[in-house]
């Protein structure tokens, strides 16, 4: 399987240790050939993958040859230790080279100073769209925007259109749509090309225009442009201001990279880590991770210090010590998987307030059903392992508790976190540790405390 996936990726790690080798034997022309074979993808993987010494080297070699598109698609990380290792009039030929979304997210990492030295070497033009765009937040639509476009008025006639398409020196390499605009640049609709080219010349534009006009307003945020583009089923999409006037459009292949963005991100923001870990350097990653385990290690302490209540009862009675974990890391792992649940149904839009009530519902009844379905299992092996009937009960009555309490945890707190407006997915496994192993911990020992002593 492993070959046969190999094949589907351009870059194989045979490719890779053979521009590694190209390198180190000084055969320049053949690395020249090797990587201008490459797609921009396959040039941003191989930046990726071999170290850093070699990826300097590269970039000092290759500055003037590597595709624009490879720069913005490598791990931001990456991208900004290749950018540290060209000068202000390289990055601007980079930029000059991009789509303007595309120039922005190049430039938004740059420290001020250099971002301006890079801006003065562009033509004015693309200068005030960059400007423009830079101006809106990192996670607005207006970021994910392109300003290259066929803008046509709602006066012309089919013909007309085909004419300024055909005459135009600056439209966009991918067409799927036309935006008409009225005379204040207003949006008036937007016309499919295929229907365009199958009409004939003297109709009016407007006549084509789909009357379900979809638009995304600038200050929507990705998350919004990502679930719009899924529900509708769109390739692309005109981005409006408040008064409607039409700034540029979003197309498919961005919103899919915001897609990827987004779901790699909530992983990796529930297990504690960046997006950036994989390229960091080990101190930077240490310091990241730093806050994660700080915050465990108070759950823990936390945990320990409802331990240490029962720290008699554990004395009398040694398997509560080999049994209390088992109660713990069920509630954990139960809940770890609602709150992995929870927090996608929140990102995608289908956990809101009107179904809420219900999916809480639902995950707690998911867990009273496990929760008697492990308890039984629990009982008969502590009573076949003791012999002792009430301690197997104590366990099973545990147990339920635990996984009851899981579930509530795995939904109620995302759900509340949201509303909080702090981002679920960084947040909700730290609680929810906290939840299952104090509920676990206090369940069985109080129980046991009560009922066996």
């Amino acid at each position: 399987m492993s070959g046969e996936a190999d094949q589907l990726l351009e870059v194989s790690p045979e490719t890779v240790r053979r521009v590694e080798a190209l390198l180190a034997e000084g055969r320049t022309e053949e690395l020249r050939a090797l990587l201008a074979s490459l797609s921009a993808a396959g040039q941003a993987t191989v930046l990726e993958q071999v170290t850093d010494p070699e990826r300097d080297a590269l970039v000092a070699l290759l500055k003037g040859e590597l595709d624009p598109e490879a720069i913005v698609e490598l791990d931001e990380t990456v991208r900004d230790e290749v950018l540290e290792r060209l000068d202000s009039k390289d990055i601007a030929a980079v930029a000059h080279e991009l789509e303007t979304d595309d120039a922005a997210t190049l430039l938004e990492d740059l420290p001020e100073a250099e971002r301006r030295e890079v801006l003065a070497e562009l033509p004015v033009d693309e200068r005030v769209e960059i400007e423009a765009q830079l101006a809106y937040p990192e996670d607005s639509a207006a970021r994910l925007m392109q300003r290259s476009l066929v803008k046509v008025p709602d006066r012309w006639t089919v013909g007309e259109v085909i004419d300024h398409c055909r005459e135009a020196s600056d439209l966009p390499d991918d067409v799927y749509d036309l935006f008409v605009v009225d005379a204040d640049g207003r949006l008036a609709g937007t016309v499919k090309l295929g229907r365009m080219l199958r009409t004939k010349r003297p109709v009016p534009i407007l006549d084509l225009v789909d009357p379900d006009i979809q638009s995304i307003p600038a200050g929507a945020t990705r998350a919004e442009v990502a679930r719009l583009f899924r529900d509708r089923d769109l390739v692309s999409c005109p981005v409006v201001n408040g008064e409607r006037r039409l700034m540029g459009v979003i197309m498919i292949d961005d919103v899919v990279d915001v897609i990827d963005e987004e779901a790699g991100a909530d992983i990796l923001q529930l297990g504690g880590v960046g997006h950036d870990d994989m390229h960091a350097s080990p101190v930077r990653t240490a310091t990241m991770r730093a806050w994660w385990l700080t915050v465990n290690l108070a759950t823990a302490i936390a945990a320990s210090f409802v331990i240490g209540q029962f720290e008699g009862s554990i004395e009398k009675i040694v398997a509560l010590a080999v049994l209390m974990p088992i109660v713990a890391s069920m509630g954990g792992n139960a809940g770890t998987q609602t709150v992995t649940v929870a927090v996608r149904a929140l990102a995608m839009g289908e956990l809101t307030a009107a179904n809420a009530l219900r999916f809480v519902a639902k995950e707690a009844t998911v867990g009273g059903l496990n929760g008697l379905l492990f308890a039984a299992i629990m009982a008969v092996a502590v009573v076949a392992w003791y012999g002792d009937w009430r301690l197997g009960a104590v366990i099973a009555a545990a147990m339920v508790c635990n996984l009851v309490a899981a579930a509530l945890a795995g939904t109620l707190i995302p759900i509340g976190l949201q509303r909080a407006g702090i981002d679920p997915a960084v947040s909700s496994t730290v609680f929810l540790t906290t939840v299952t192993d104090v509920v676990g911990f206090l369940a069985f020992l109080g129980l046991a405390t009560w009922f066996l002593l």
